[in-house]
């Protein structure tokens, strides 16, 4: 079976070579449908506007027929009928639908305009959270948000994560540093907790992770989740996120809740989107450009095509180094850093030698996005995309007086090593969807995979001396998702409705680690003399990210097959009650079953209480069961070869005595209310309590009375993956929407907020054979990256005044505190000197909450082009800097990079210009 199996993904391949050619058979087949379907007896045409000018890509239809438009970049459409009466509708994402009767006859021209008002998105209708008819929060019995196409357009910011990392306020995702693959895929997580516990969808259909696991000291450290950067923004229409639990509904990972990214479908206008912009300290210089456009395909098929190509150039925040270079001799050294220019030729600024802040990318993406009528009840949809990024980051600066890891004779000043990446993100997904019997059904299939492959460059494997190559190609890593879904549902008219739903989704993964190239891993067996004249071995492997070798590669496939029962009842007109069961199984640990139950009740039109609660769960990813690996990491200055055993290897399963993974177990509750008052203000707030057992997590570092067994491995620690932790977290959501009409213009406004709260619960679970050494598994650093590496609260508020051809915009956001834990600081006698305040202290810190402001000038010169002026931080706020000389790692470290709020770039400005043509 497996090997069947392993046929069918590794073929998955060709299907991208398919996908190329579809784009070619889409487009001439929606010119030759378009031509069929033109034939008609009169016209139905007009505009639709807003009170500031034409609407481009509102969508048009006919009710009861299958003609369906979007207006043109004028605002206007067209539509070519038989004789007769009808109703069209005009519509628009966050605007209040409108509708029209009108009669045609032979030979008629009717002209139907619509200008639309403005609405909220507590009105829009939303499907994220249900198997029924679309319904809006105020209907609905989950809270979830909504990310408009105004504001996704207007964003000042140009990756998806840090989107909604500025507009939502339980999101969170910054830019890391000095976390080799995690400087290149932002981890991204949901109130609080991990990358791993939060769902992303396309249009409905899972989304595939990345192939990188986050071993560093970041958040989200031994988690997997999902690249939202290789999705183009430019291809979104809107987002949809559910602060609920929803594993019953949508599967495993689904803990914190689910993100929903929908495609655009617009079919009239060309849109080309283009912006520079550079930090006030002249470096993060950064590109965008992005086109989008559709075609039509009949009266109701379509195809969106978008290009993306994203260009951010480095950002180093490192503060001067106080650190010796040549010798401990400060005569000597004094003497070595005049004679070699030493601070002259490191490529930095001043005395700085590494770059700390963010990594150079370049990213190139294309997707598409279809539909196409096989039939009066059934239709046939595909999308797909292809992402690809180039990253570069910088290690620790490896310095001449380190000769265990320096070949002089290549680099008589050190080196400051390099990691280059490449990603390559593909995805494909495709089904049928229609009616039979009454009863609406979705088959699709969706195909996911990531590569990343290392580079190490400017560097050596000093123990293969003076032949030890200087770029070295160091392995990478591959996961790919094949995910097949059967979806059925159908309304029934008992009580005030009635909607069953049922399905079934079988999934198959395969993880691949891929060995590097014999140089950037192999013992050469070089030696050095130290300055006591003893001869000791140098360091074994590519210097900043030793290669993959031979005896870690592997090649692991599972099997995952669920199903799913969903019953949502309207009891009454302001009742509404749902219940959702779902059974999954793997093939390599016994099933889950799981249930949730919630409800919302009206109290009156424009106020509504719901309430749920849900058991859920999370299988350990391929990623946690399978991965092992050899790394560099700097501890307390000192570098250290540590190998991450997974729970198959000896290492873990008889010296240490882990056990195989268990899937994450929890239980989530949620309350909340939402309301209108009048057409001005619209309101929600929600509270939330998620406990959750068996957490996995990436233990602390085993070194000390373990030498014996490690020694063999070539490593000075071992770590490993274990269900060691349960938590709780507990948090509110509340979020405000006001707009009225100002002056000539509109103004808009919005604020939300989330506070938060995790806390490690039940003390840490540890095997038999490491009784006593709790602290070491989970120490008190790795639990605060639970509890506290992310703000405890944020708050985003929102202004927006449109005005004749103007828009003036101002975002707030408020990150609240931090907080980073020395894992040996718990006890006093391990305090030391501060040569900041010469005083014997701790190294923990809480880091204050901050206050970052964006703002924008928008004017609209024509309906084809709009200019945009902004800048975000424009106070240039950073986070608080390092209080004790310790924890900058002699000098290089101003700023924290355990724990971050929203990065350290700084005031950067920037110019747009968008073309809709």
């Amino acid at each position: 079976m497996y090997k069947h199996i392993k046929t069918l993904i590794e073929n998955t391949r060709s299907i991208f070579i398919i996908q190329d050619k579809l784009f070619f058979t889409i487009i001439f087949f929606s010119c030759f449908i378009t031509g069929i379907y033109s034939q008609s007896r009169a016209v139905i045409l007009g505009n639709v506007s807003d009170q500031f000018g034409n609407l481009p890509g509102a969508r048009i239809a006919i009710e009861g027929t299958d003609y369906k438009t979007t207006t043109d970049v004028n605002g206007n459409y067209t539509f070519n009928v038989n004789e007769g009466e009808y109703i069209v509708n005009a519509a628009f994402v966050m605007y209040t639908t409108i509708s029209k009767t009108v009669e045609v006859k032979v030979g008629d021209t009717i002209k139907v305009d619509f200008i639309l008002q403005a609405g909220f998105s507590m009105d829009q209708p939303v499907s994220l959270g249900s198997r029924a008819k679309p319904k809006s929060l105020l209907k609905n019995t989950a809270a979830v948000d909504i990310v408009s196409p105004q504001q996704i357009t207007s964003s000042s910011q140009v990756e998806l994560s840090q989107i909604l990392h500025y507009l939502i306020p339980s999101f969170h995702s910054t830019h890391q540093t000095i976390a080799d693959g995690t400087d290149h895929i932002d981890p991204a997580t949901l109130r609080g907790l991990g990358p791993d516990q939060v769902l992303v969808l396309i249009n409905g259909k899972r989304r595939h992770n990345s192939s990188l696991l986050n071993v560093n000291g970041t958040v989200g450290r031994g988690s997997v989740g999902t690249d939202f950067n290789a999705i183009p923004v430019a291809s979104i229409e809107r987002i949809e996120v559910l602060r609920d639990g929803a594993t019953s509904q949508y599967g495993s990972d689904a803990i914190a809740g689910v993100i929903n990214i929908i495609l655009k479908k617009q079919t009239e206008i060309i849109q080309i989107d283009n912006r520079v912009g550079i930090t006030t300290q002249g470096d993060g210089f950064t590109l965008y450009s992005a086109a989008n456009f559709g075609l039509k395909i009949g009266n109701e098929g379509f195809v969106n095509i978008t290009t993306e190509y994203r260009e951010r150039e480095a950002v180093n925040r490192a503060g001067d180094y106080t650190g010796t270079v040549y010798s401990d001799d400060p005569i000597e050294e004094e003497r070595l850093l005049q004679e070699n220019n030493f601070f002259g030729q490191t490529g930095y600024s001043g005395r700085q030698v590494m770059e700390i802040g963010s990594a150079e990318t370049q990213n190139l993406g294309l997707s598409f996005n279809a539909e196409m009528p096989i039939s009066d009840h059934a239709t046939f949809y595909l999308r797909g995309g292809r992402n690809y990024r180039e990253g570069k980051a910088k290690g620790f600066y490896r310095f001449p007086k380190d000769q265990d890891r320096v070949v002089l004779e290549l680099y008589p000043n050190g080196f400051s090593p390099e990691i280059l990446t490449g990603i390559q993100d593909d995805g494909i997904s495709g089904g049928v969807r229609g009616v039979k019997n009454e009863w609406n059904i979705d088959f699709s299939h969706t195909i996911g995979i990531n590569q990343l492959n290392y580079t190490v460059n400017n560097s050596n494997n000093a123990s293969l001396g003076v032949a030890s190559p200087r770029t070295f190609y160091a392995g990478g890593f591959l996961y790919n998702q094949n995910t097949t879904n059967l979806d059925i549902s159908r309304s029934f008219d008992w009580a005030s409705g009635l909607n069953i739903a049922f399905g079934t989704e079988l999934r198959v993964e395969n993880y691949q680690i891929i060995a590097g190239e014999e140089a950037s891993y192999v013992n050469g067996g070089s030696t050095f003399i130290n300055e006591l004249g003893d001869e000791l071995p140098r360091s074994v492997g590519a210097q900043v990210f030793p290669g993959i070798r031979p005896e870690n590669e592997l090649d692991r496939f599972r099997t995952n097959s669920s199903g799913y029962l969903d019953i949502e009842a309207n009891i009454t007109e302001k009742l509404l009650v749902r219940g959702a069961a779902r059974y999954e199984a793997y093939n390599d640990f016994k099933g889950q079953a799981i249930w949730k139950l919630s409800g919302r009740y009206r109290i009156q039109d424009e106020l509504s209480v719901r309430a749920g609660f849900t058991t859920g769960f999370r299988a350990p990813s391929l990623h946690q069961v399978f991965f092992q690996n050899i790394s560099t990491q700097f501890i307390n200055g000192e570098s250290i070869q540590v190998g991450t055993f997974n729970n198959e290897s000896a290492v873990a399963a008889e010296a240490f005595k882990i056990g195989k993974l268990k899937p994450e177990l929890s239980k989530h509750f949620s309350a909340g209310f939402s309301g209108k008052f009048n057409e001005n203000i619209t309101f929600s707030l929600d509270y939330y309590l998620i406990n959750i057992d068996d957490r996995i997590v990436l233990s602390g570092q085993f070194a000390e009375g373990y030498e014996a067994i490690l020694e063999p491995f070539g490593v000075g620690a071992a770590q490993f993956f274990t269900n060691a932790i349960d938590s709780k977290t507990t948090g509110l959501d509340a979020v405000l929407f006001f707009k009225t009409p100002l002056a000539q213009g509109e103004f808009s406004a919005s604020l939300g907020a989330n506070i938060t709260k995790t806390r490690v619960k039940n003390g840490i679970k540890v095997s038999e054979a490491l009784i006593g050494q709790e602290n070491i598994l989970f120490n008190r650093e790795e639990i605060a990256r639970v509890e506290s590496s992310q703000p405890n609260f944020k708050v985003n508020s929102f202004f927006s005044y449109d005005i004749d051809k103007f828009n003036f915009q101002m975002t707030n956001t408020v990150f609240g505190e931090v907080k980073f834990m020395h894992p040996n600081d718990g006890n006093p006698d391990n305090w030391v000197l501060n040569e900041f305040s010469g005083a014997i202290e701790s190294r923990d810190q809480l880091f204050s909450p901050k206050l970052v402001t964006d703002m924008g000038v928008s004017y609209q010169v024509n309906d084809y082009i709009k200019c945009t002026i902004g800048g975000n931080n424009v106070f240039n706020v950073f986070p608080d800097k390092h209080t004790h000389s310790a924890n900058t790692d002699e000098g290089n470290f101003t700023y924290s990079r355990r724990v971050q709020q929203f990065g350290v770039y700084g005031s950067n400005y920037f110019v747009r210009l968008l073309l809709r043509l």
